[in-house]
């Protein structure tokens, strides 16, 4: 009975089409993709060029990217889709007291890439090693101890509870990112956050996305 519960149970992903759209980049998208990596869902990983984004972009709800299809029906709003994907492959909390403390960290997240992202948008390379030294200093160590401290407090592996969730592995992209690309080896001082990061790596689905996706700058 049990077997043919869980047959069901996947079969029921297999026949939901999804498609997640967005820029050939890493960016908003990426914990999305994350999820559908962790859970082992099909679907259609479009990548927009700028070329053909302002055409592309009257058919989007809001004039914006991320939109996720689900058999055809449009989804906007990165953190959005990421609770709603969360929620459907059944990695979003068990009650109401983990959903709210999931939508808390991901909500701090946000907060941490509204703060740095004047240094993503700079162009110039003399004012964009000037604010990421202010960043570094006021915000990104400052983010990286907090979070490395609510870890240690978790009790837990993972951030909520002792199974990994959509915030998770919202989480787990801002730190990949920052230890890979903004602060490379930033994490070797803050031993939970290195651990976290090694076993959400190492997690064979996880591991085959990272390698075989784009290879981006962002």
């Amino acid at each position: 009975m049990a077997s043919a519960f869980f047959y069901q149970f996947a079969m029921s992903f297999s026949m939901t089409e999804y498609k997640l759209q967005y820029f050939n980049i890493m960016g908003r998208a990426e914990p999305a993709r994350l999820i559908f990596a962790y859970a082992g869902v099909q679907y259609v990983d479009e990548r927009i060029e700028k070329q053909a984004w302002p055409e592309i972009k009257k058919a989007t709800p809001h004039g914006k990217l991320p939109v996720l299809y689900v058999d055809g029906k449009q989804l906007a709003q990165s953190r959005v889709i990421e609770r709603y994907l969360g929620k459907v492959f059944g990695i979003a909390g068990e009650n109401d007291w983990e959903i709210a403390k999931m939508d808390e960290l991901v909500a701090c997240v946000e907060d941490f890439l509204i703060e740095i992202n004047p240094w993503f948008k700079e162009q110039d390379n003399a004012k964009k090693v000037e604010i990421f030294k202010q960043l570094c200093e006021s915000t990104i160590i400052p983010f990286i101890t907090e979070f490395e401290g609510l870890l240690a407090g978790s009790g837990t592996e993972f951030f909520v509870s002792d199974k990994i969730s959509y915030a998770d592995l919202a989480i787990f992209h801002i730190f990949w990112f920052m230890n890979s690309k903004i602060l490379p080896g930033s994490l070797c001082k803050f031993p939970k956050l290195y651990e976290f990061v090694e076993k959400i790596s190492a997690i064979d689905s996880i591991k085959s996305w990272i390698n075989s996706r784009p290879k981006t700058e962002v």
